[in-house]
């Protein structure tokens, strides 16, 4: 009798003229972690036991945690299904039929794989399947009665969800402004959060009364209030503000699953009323009409404020002239995402191009990307001359100057050209008391 060892592995298993050559699979339990009847370590441990006292041949130990629910979603057992149809291995050792399949389509590739004799045997604690019509029928009466009970298992979860809902009680951790109740004969309600639900009832009362945006209310919960959701770590982003105006649970009622179109009464204490929420969506959504086609403006997302580190962005102003005309003018600044009371102060577009227009002569321009802006241009205008004008006078790259360009671009150029002009610097731009500044 021959003894060998494992590399990498430690185990030492006895060899008897052994075909099989097996890989041993471990998958987690479907219970949690608390109730697992073998975790996936104490799983690999007894079936080497069982290696060790059969004589087995354990090529490779091969460790999963996704589910065996859906067919295909587990890639340590696709790349064991590969293997053994390359010859790597010839059978399977695992603690029970259902580590290896619980649907059809996975189950069905095994089987497969026993028909053509690339899988010779299935190894379990106690129990063992080889290419034979009785054990390939036994095998898949185990791995279906898996499925049967993961079907009947998510049956049971949908129908106790619903009836949870039908009593009143939205399913999932209390939102903002509830807590979940402790008392263990009122298990899944939940009560008032007396530091947050005034709060809640703030937040809802300034956007209908008093008009405030999404980003006024974040501004005011972060710098005034320094508000903290439950764990105490971080506070309510602009995106989190938002999901509360939207949510009808506030008023009294839910509804579950979101965006199924299915509302239930809730059991809980209302914090707004029914009124005050309509005429908050009724003020969201005119906010989102006036901002639903922003503006474009050329140099914004293309700095930073060097003050706080916020992002630039514009407003634009008109003016009515003695003669009736208007004059437009836009303005960058600081846009105070990181810093409510960030003095960088605003610029106007025409002072903020001359300032850039000062700099072209002093800043390294990226000449290979200027080149080919000015090539396309030039080519252009040599079709425009020519088609149009029939002018055959031939422009050379090299006659045009790449700053003069550059210039031309900041003054007259489309809003596309001019942030595909700034990415050409070879610097960071940012604006710090309506002056420009360059770091590298």
């Amino acid at each position: 009798m021959e003894t060998q060892y494992i590399s990498n592995l430690g185990v030492k298993t006895e060899i008897i003229q052994a075909k099989v050559r097996y890989v041993l699979y471990a998958r987690k339990s479907t219970e949690s972690d608390e109730k697992q009847a073998l975790s996936i370590e104490s799983q690999v441990k007894e079936m080497l036991t069982i290696a060790d006292r059969d004589g087995l041949t354990v090529v490779e130990i091969r460790r999963e945690s996704h589910s065996a629910k859906e067919s295909g979603q587990r890639p340590v057992f696709k790349e064991l299904l590969e293997d053994i149809r390359r010859g790597r291995y010839t059978g399977i050792l695992t603690w029970a039929p259902d580590r290896l399949s619980r649907n059809a389509g996975d189950l069905g590739s095994v089987v497969d794989l026993m028909d053509e004799n690339k899988l010779i045997e299935i190894r379990t604690y106690g129990q063992h399947f080889k290419n034979s019509p009785n054990e390939k029928f036994l095998l898949m009466i185990l791995c279906s009665q898996a499925k049967l009970e993961n079907d009947n298992k998510s049956i049971n979860v949908k129908r106790g969800l619903r009836t949870r809902c039908e009593m009143g009680l939205r399913p999932g951790p209390a939102i903002f402004g509830y807590l979940n109740e402790k008392h263990v004969d009122k298990k899944c309600q939940v009560v008032i959060d007396p530091e947050r639900a005034p709060i809640v009832k703030q937040i809802f009362e300034k956007v209908a009364y008093e008009r405030w945006s999404g980003r006024k209310i974040y501004h005011w919960l972060k710098f005034e209030l320094n508000l903290k959701t439950r764990n105490g770590n971080k506070g309510l982003t602009l995106s989190n503000i938002y999901m509360i105006l939207e949510t009808p649970f506030y008023y009294g009622v839910f509804e579950y699953p979101r965006k199924s179109g299915n509302f239930y009464t809730g059991r809980h204490e209302p914090i707004i009323s029914k009124e005050l929420f309509d005429q908050v969506q009724t003020q969201v959504k005119s906010q989102t009409l006036r901002t639903q086609e922003p503006k474009e403006f050329a140099f914004i997302k293309m700095m930073n404020c060097g003050l706080c580190g916020s992002g630039i962005t514009a407003e634009e102003k008109f003016k009515k002239l003695k003669d009736g005309s208007v004059n437009r003018h836009v303005y960058y600044g600081c846009a105070k995402s990181k810093d409510r009371f960030c003095k960088c102060g605003y610029i106007n577009e025409i002072e903020l191009i001359q300032q850039f227009e000062k700099l072209i002569d002093q800043i390294s321009i990226s000449e290979i990307g200027m080149k080919e802006k000015i090539r396309s241009e030039v080519e252009r205008i040599k079709r425009f001359n020519h088609s149009v004008l029939n002018i055959k006078q031939q422009i050379q790259i090299k006659d045009v100057d790449i700053r003069d360009y550059a210039k031309f671009i900041l003054k007259d150029g489309t809003v596309e050209e001019k942030r595909e002009l700034l990415t050409c610097f070879k610097s960071n731009i940012s604006l710090k008391n309506k002056l420009i500044g360059l770091s590298y």
